[in-house]
C-alpha cells in the first residue's frame, strides 16, 4: 500500500458512492424500491447519514483494495477495466445471484443490485485508469 495513489482512491470512492446516488435515485430507486418492498415511509424514516456514511466507508474499502490489487499489474486503460469490472462480473454478481435465489428474490432485483455493482467497479475502474493506481 506504499504505492498507493490516495487521490485516486478517494476519487473512486467517491464516484462509486455517486454512482449509487444516480442508480438508487433518479434510474432504479422506484423500481429497487417496489422489488425491495420497502414504502416511501420506512425509507424515510431510515437513519440517512448513517447509512450515507457506512455506504461511503464501503466504497473506500473497495476502492483502496482495488487500487491495491491494480497497483500490482502493469496495467493500461483497457486491463484496468477488465480488472475492476472484472471483480464485479466474475464475484459479486455471482454472489449477489447466489443470495437472491435461496432468498427467493425476483429477478429484477437482481438485475438492479448486480448492474449497480457492475457500473461502481467500471467508475472506480475509470478513475484508477486515468488516475493510476
Amino acid at each position: 500500500m506504499a504505492n498507493a495513489n490516495l487521490l485516486a482512491i478517494l476519487v473512486a470512492a467517491a464516484s462509486g458512492f455517486m454512482v449509487g446516488g444516480l442508480w438508487y435515485g433518479p434510474l432504479f430507486g422506484k423500481a429497487w424500491q417496489r422489488e425491495i418492498g420497502l414504502s416511501d415511509d420506512e425509507i424515510k424514516s431510515g437513519n440517512m447519514a448513517k447509512i450515507f456514511g457506512i455506504t461511503f466507508l464501503f466504497s473506500l474499502l473497495s476502492a483502496v483494495f482495488l487500487g491495491h490489487l491494480l497497483s500490482h499489474f502493469d496495467t493500461d486503460f483497457y486491463r484496468t477495466m477488465m480488472i475492476s469490472t472484472g471483480i464485479a462480473i466474475g464475484f459479486v454478481a455471482p454472489a449477489i445471484g447466489t443470495n437472491y435465489l435461496y432468498g427467493h428474490k425476483s429477478g429484477k432485483l437482481f438485475a438492479i443490485d448486480a448492474g449497480y455493482w457492475i457500473a461502481f467497479y467500471a467508475a472506480m475502474g475509470l478513475v484508477f485508469a486515468l488516475l493510476g493506481a
